[in-house]
Formats: structure tokens, C-alpha cells, sequence
């Protein structure tokens, strides 16, 4: 049956352009999130307790802190005045259930006439100023909490809604920002959730946008060099930026939320595309040149390339389909995401530049002289150079990889946050202001559970919680602590004319229970926020500085050992929980998910290899080039001293998944060898003058696209272009060296 070509090209572009338009109408439903639970550890029991916690007490990131600097001393009246006026406007902001601070806050007083107030600061009597600070300094309550210890900064201090949105986010940072620009107080830093969520879902934006039009750019720079025809080059360009607008249109249709891992996207699909698109017309183009029809050419390529192009495209979407290992959902949606990009890259490639490039004249094509002599002349000496040496190139391959398992021995896991955040951003300089500052961003939530039917309200637990609580303020990474106790320690004070001698616990059990009674008539609302209803368990909170993963590991197995030594077990147990220790959590899974996971891609691109080659020792060749890569990325984060964290484990993936391509294409060509009858060394002879040029061009195109997120603003994403790019290159320096031993040497 004849195929009727020129049908079915004009079939394939219209269908494509049909399908472009519906993508661009999907675009505007793609939405861009931030949410520190995407990082959390699927089927961990610590998560599980904390969404139990969370029912009883709420997140324990709903705050929003505002500290507003004075350049000198902020007890001056008129800027006490306007942070005042700034801190009454706050409690009626869209999302914001309270609002805390100096000058909103108030002592309590026992008098005879009952319980009264005193205010915190005399706003109105600068000569109480001095006295005002003394005070504050000997509760040292607010110290480093509402205000700086050297007295010039004060910290506005909201709580939120549960989980805000973007765009509730965006509502609410707008009003605080119109508010502070009112009240004439320009110099202030902003810290908490809805501040992170504005900034990271800005920053991807940006990100996407930036690493799109760069990447673009390079492809076409790099395609107009190589092949230096206009027509070949827009084609190529229209088929990969089609691919493109179509993946990010499914997106759009599925439903996607594009987290921070999204600025990959488009380097992925653009670099993917353009590997894909020179395979395919380096042989096209190859075959018109030896004087074969242009329909019989391209039938003939879709044959021999893609079929080799589909199997690295499943290979490499295998290798991102690892990545659902992954206890982390945004790196399991990454995977999922990138392979579905893969395979949309191939299916554009072979039907919509298949359609065009037979739609081109072949004096357009063939009298170019696109595969230049000079490129066979040059791969035909290095496979000259692994006859030569093959004892040399098996022995640097040995040194190396003891490098590689030696740098993975250094390999750190104490990542810092602000490592995360984009350099010199104001998130980033707010949150070092923090840091310096104050307490931290770091939520410390601990739960106290009463043993057996003891009540957390009871004076004996009381008396255990201030042993913990006097026990963590000697640790110097925690600040701002909370907890039940204070309401009884506000009121032991004001008991006591207000003396910071007796802001502690009451010293008699009749005392103790007399202050309960007081609080739940009078603060039953503030109480609640430390007590659960059925009084089984009493929350501790507070702020950790940001000193990294491995470092707060520590922290949490002191706080446990000292609650199992030093505490009354028969009353009280405890357990660290909040967000901040399931995300500190990461690090313990990172490893050992990640080896599970190329294990298992390792072995089902293992069968798929064995299944299409059919010869078990081209399968076993095939590993090791592609183990080394691995290896390599490992150990270059060891060397350079770069903690693994969550979004770096898409490294693996990445060069595992687009490593094996090469590999794919030289051993593809070396079979066909085979198979049309050739020698041995006739046929390794064929595939590096036949498929190198386009190993070696696929893999600049990789460098370099991969090189575009060193424009990145954040830190991991320069990070993983970098490790990337060199990485990969050493892949196809593995497989144009070692591949050619490794073949003489085994088959």
C-alpha cells in the first residue's frame, strides 16, 4: 500500500498548529503555588502526628512579621506614634485573626478593684521612656521577639489565617505595605509564609519567563551554527517551541501547579526537543545527500532514527519516572511532569518535523554541506586514539571512579534555608535581618502529652513543662518560647505589683490553681492556643535559627533525651513536631530513596535495552558509562561541598535519564553495523562517523542549556545547571572512549 506523503504532511501540520492554538487558550489556567508541605515526606509517622497536632492547634506558620527600623532608637515619640497607628490599622486587614505588639500589648495589674492594665511603652511620656525599657529588658519577654535587643527595630507581629493563597497572600502584603507607606515608615522587613509564598511564586515566574527566552536564543544560535540554513534552523525552532507550548498547555488542561521546580521545564523540553530534532535531521539530511528521494529518505530515518530516538526518549522519561521513589511530592510531580514533557518532545519532533522538513526543497538542504568532512575527520582520530590506548583510557576510568566514590564519601546534608532563597532578593536580605535580629524563621513546635489520665493542667505537669522551657532557653538556636505557663507567670506577676521578680510559676500548688481559675475566666481564648480541648496535651512554641539540617538534628535528639531523663515520664512525654522538623526530615530520605529509585530505573532501562538489542553483553556495556555519570554528579557535590537537599536529587535523574541517550545512539548504530554484515571495527568505524557529530552537537546543545540557569536567581537551580552540564559532558567523553574499548574488549 503507497503512503501518500504529501496528504499526510500536510495532515500532521495543520493538526499541530490546531493543537497550538487550544494550548495557548490553557496557559492562563496553569498556576504557579508555593507550600512548604510539598516538601514534607509522604508516609512518615512524624507527618502523621503533625496533621493530628495540626487539628487541635492550627499551622504552626500562620504569622507575619514586621519589623520596622528606626535609624537611631525607636523610643522616639513620633515613631512610637506611627508604629502605634500602623499596629491598630493591622487588626482590621483582610486574613489577619491577631495582632501583637509593644504597643498594642499591656501589663496586667492586681489592685483591689480586680485585675486592670498598664501599658507596655508610654507613648505619650517620653520621660518614662528609660524606665519603659528597663522593664522590658527584665521580663525579657519581648527581647528579641517584639523588639530588638539594641533598640532599633520593633516587630509587628500578625496572625494569619491558615494557609493563605497567592492571591490572598498578594491581597494581604499589599495592605500591610500601603499601610507602613502611610504612616510615612519606609525602612522594614517582612518574615513569615505569606511573604515566602509572594516571593518563590514571583520568583518562578520570572524564572520560567527568563530561563525560556534564554534557552531559546541558544538553541537557535547553536542550530543556525551547525547547520547554517535559515530554513532547517526555523523549522527545528518551530518544532521544539511547538513541543514546548504544547507541554505547558497540558499542563494548563491537567490541571498542573507549577511549584519551584517549573524553571526547568523549559530548559528540558527545549534541550530534549533540539537532541531529537539534529538526530533526526543530521540523517534525513545525510541521506538526500547520498542521492536517496526525499520520501524515501524520510521513511527511511523515522526508521533507523526513530526508533533509536523513542527508545532514549522512554529511557530518559524512565529516569525522571524514578523520581516517584521520592517521599517529596513536588519532586514525585517534577518526575511525573518531565517525562510527560519528554514524550511530548519526541511526538512533536517525529510528526510535526518529520511533515515540515519534507515540505523543504532539497537544493535547500543538500547543497549546504551541513555534515562537514572535517567532523568524521575528528571522531575518526579519537576512535584511532581508543585503539591505540585502550590499557590508558581503562586505567583513567579506574582513577576516576575512585575519585567519584571518594567525593560521595564527603558528600554533607546540613543545608541551610536561606541556601534555598534567591541571592541578594529582599527575601532573602529580610530573612538574614531576621536571623541577626531576632529569634528566627524556623517554627519549634513541641507537644507535651499528660501519661495515662494526668491532665496537662495539672501543677505537676506545669512544673515539668518550665524544667523543659528552662532547659531550651539554654539552647542558643531557640528563641521567642510560648507556652501554657505564661499566662500563669503574667499573672503571678501582676499579683505582685507587677514585679519581673515573680514572672515564674506560683511556688504552692493553691496558688497555681487559683491563677488557672483566673485565666480561663479572663483568657480563655489565649489559653487555648497552648491547651487542646480535652486538656491531653499542651503545646511549646517558638523560633529556631536557621543553622542547618544536620545541626538541628541534634537539637531535636537533645530536647528528646533531656524529656526521658530529666523529666517525670510517669506524668509527661513529649515530641518534637511542626513543619520545620518534617522538612529537616528531607535529608534522612534523600539518599536512600534516591538509590532506590535509579535502582529501579536501572533495571527497567536494563530490559528495556536487553529487549531491543538482544544481546545481554551489549546490556551489560551499556551500564557502565551511564553508572559513572552518576557517580560523578555525586561526588562533585562532595568536592564543592554542596549539601544534598530535595530539589538537587532531580540531578540524578536528569543525567541518569538524558546520559543514556548517547549510549542509546552508539550502541543503535554499532548494532545496524553488525547486522548489515560489517567487522567489528567497520562498524565502530560507521557509528562515530555516522552518529558522533550528533553525539557531540546533542551534547553542546545540553551544556549550554543546562549553563542558562547559571542566570538563575536561585541557588540550587545554579547549582543543578552547573553540576548538570559538566556532568553530562562527562558522559559523552565516557561513551566515545570507553563505549569502543569496552566493545573490542567484550563482544
Amino acid at each position: 500500500m503507497k503512503v501518500d506523503f504529501g496528504f499526510l504532511k500536510k495532515f500532521f501540520v495543520v493538526l499541530f498548529i490546531l493543537l497550538g492554538v487550544l494550548a495557548v487558550s490553557k496557559l492562563d489556567e496553569l498556576q504557579f503555588s508555593f507550600d512548604f508541605s510539598q516538601f514534607f515526606p509522604e508516609e512518615d509517622p512524624d507527618l502523621a502526628f503533625y496533621d493530628k497536632y495540626v487539628e487541635e492547634f492550627g499551622t504552626d506558620d500562620n504569622f507575619l512579621l514586621i519589623a520596622v527600623k528606626h535609624p537611631t532608637d525607636v523610643f522616639q515619640e513620633d515613631f512610637l506614634k506611627k508604629f502605634q497607628a500602623i499596629s491598630k490599622e493591622s487588626k482590621d486587614f483582610e486574613f489577619v485573626l491577631e495582632s501583637s505588639s509593644i504597643t498594642s500589648l499591656s501589663y496586667p495589674l492586681k489592685t483591689s478593684f480586680g485585675y486592670t492594665t498598664l501599658p507596655i511603652i508610654h507613648i505619650k511620656d517620653p520621660n518614662l521612656y528609660e524606665q519603659d525599657w528597663d522593664k522590658i529588658k527584665s521580663d525579657s519577654l519581648f527581647i528579641n521577639t517584639l523588639i530588638a535587643k539594641d533598640r532599633k527595630s520593633m516587630v509587628l507581629a500578625l496572625q494569619t489565617e491558615d494557609n493563605l493563597n497567592y492571591q490572598q497572600s498578594k491581597q494581604l502584603l499589599n495592605q500591610i505595605r500601603a499601610s507602613l507607606k502611610a504612616n510615612n515608615l519606609p525602612n522594614y522587613h517582612i518574615l513569615g509564609r505569606a511573604f515566602f509564598y509572594e516571593a518563590i511564586v514571583e520568583m518562578q515566574k520570572s524564572e520560567v519567563l527568563t530561563t525560556t527566552i534564554v534557552a531559546s536564543i541558544l538553541v537557535f544560535i547553536i542550530l543556525l551554527l551547525v547547520y547554517r540554513s535559515m530554513p532547517v534552523v526555523l523549522i527545528s525552532v518551530f518544532s521544539i517551541a511547538m513541543s514546548l507550548l504544547l507541554f505547558m498547555g497540558l499542563l494548563g488542561w491537567l490541571g498542573k501547579e507549577l511549584n519551584a521546580m517549573a524553571a526547568f521545564y523549559p530548559v528540558l523540553m527545549l534541550i530534549v526537543g533540539t537532541s531529537d530534532v539534529i538526530h533526526l535531521t543530521d540523517s534525513y539530511i545525510r541521506k538526500l545527500q547520498s542521492s536517496i528521494p526525499r520520501y524515501a529518505a524520510i521513511t527511511s530515518s523515522l526508521k533507523e532514527v526513530g526508533m533509536t530516538t523513542l527508545l532514549t526518549s522512554v529511557t530518559t522519561a524512565v529516569g525522571f519516572v524514578t523520581l516517584l521513589s521520592s517521599r517529596l511530592v513536588s519532586i514525585q510531580e517534577f518526575g511525573i511532569n518531565a517525562a510527560i514533557g519528554v514524550l511530548v518532545a519526541y511526538i512533536t519532533v517525529i510528526f510535526l518535523t518529520g511533515s515540515l522538513l519534507i515540505s523543504l526543497p532539497e537544493k535547500s538542504l543538500v547543497g549546504r554541506k551541513s555534515i562537514s568532512e572535517n567532523w568524521v575527520n575528528y571522531l575518526l582520530k579519537i576512535n584511532t586514539f581508543t585503539k591505540n590506548f585502550p590499557k590508558t583510557i581503562i586505567a583513567g576510568t579506574v582513577l576516576f571512579t575512585a575519585l567519584c566514590i571518594l567525593g560521595i564519601y564527603m558528600v554533607q546534608t546540613n543545608q541551610e534555608l536561606k541556601q534555598t532563597l534567591p541571592s541578594e532578593s529582599k527575601i532573602a536580605l529580610d530573612f538574614e535581618y531576621f536571623q541577626d535580629n531576632y529569634a528566627g524563621f524556623r517554627p519549634l513546635e513541641i507537644a507535651v502529652m499528660g501519661v495515662d489520665d494526668h491532665k496537662v493542667t495539672e501543677y505537676e505537669v506545669a512544673l515539668e513543662i518550665e524544667k523543659l522551657l528552662t532547659y531550651l532557653k539554654t539552647i542558643e538556636s531557640i528563641g521567642s518560647l510560648q507556652s501554657s505557663n505564661l499566662a500563669y507567670k503574667i499573672l503571678n506577676k501582676a499579683n505582685n505589683l507587677n514585679n519581673s521578680a515573680f514572672f515564674k510559676l506560683p511556688q504552692d500548688k493553691k496558688t497555681f490553681l487559683k491563677y488557672q481559675k483566673d485565666t480561663r475566666k479572663l483568657a480563655r481564648k489565649q489559653l487555648a492556643k497552648f491547651v487542646n480541648a480535652d486538656e491531653s496535651i499542651a503545646r511549646i512554641n517558638g523560633r529556631l535559627q536557621d543553622i542547618g539540617t544536620d545541626n538541628l538534628k541534634v537539637v531535636y535528639e537533645n530536647i528528646d533525651a533531656f524529656a526521658k531523663t530529666q523529666l517525670d515520664t510517669s506524668l509527661v512525654k513529649i515530641k518534637v513536631t511542626g513543619k520545620s522538623i518534617l522538612l529537616d526530615k528531607n535529608s534522612e530520605y534523600i539518599r536512600s530513596s534516591l538509590l532506590e529509585g535509579l535502582l529501579y530505573g536501572l533495571l527497567l532501562i536494563g530490559v528495556i535495552m536487553a529487549f531491543v538489542f538482544k544481546d545481554i553483553k551489549i546490556f551489560l556495556i551499556s551500564l557502565v558509562p551511564n553508572i559513572l555519570p552518576i557517580l560523578f554528579a555525586g561526588g562533585m557535590l562532595g568536592f564543592l561541598g554542596i549539601p544534598l537537599e530535595a530539589s538537587l536529587s532531580v540531578v540524578f535523574a536528569i543525567v541518569f535519564g538524558i546520559a543514556v541517550d548517547d549510549t542509546i545512539h552508539f550502541l543503535g548504530k554499532y548494532k545496524l553495523g553488525i547486522t548489515q554484515g560489517l567487522e567489528k571495527e567497520a562498524a565502530i568505524e560507521k557509528t562515530f562517523a555516522q552518529t558522533g557529530r550528533a553525539l557531540v552537537i546533542t551534547t553542546i546543545i545540553l551544556f549550554f542549556g543546562f549553563m542558562v540557569m547559571l542566570f538563575s536567581i536561585h541557588q540550587p537551580s545554579v547549582t543543578i545547571g552547573l553540576i548538570i552540564s559538566v556532568t553530562l559532558v562527562t558522559a559523552l567523553i565516557l561513551d566515545l572512549l570507553l563505549l569502543p574499548v569496552l566493545l573490542r574488549k567484550l563482544i
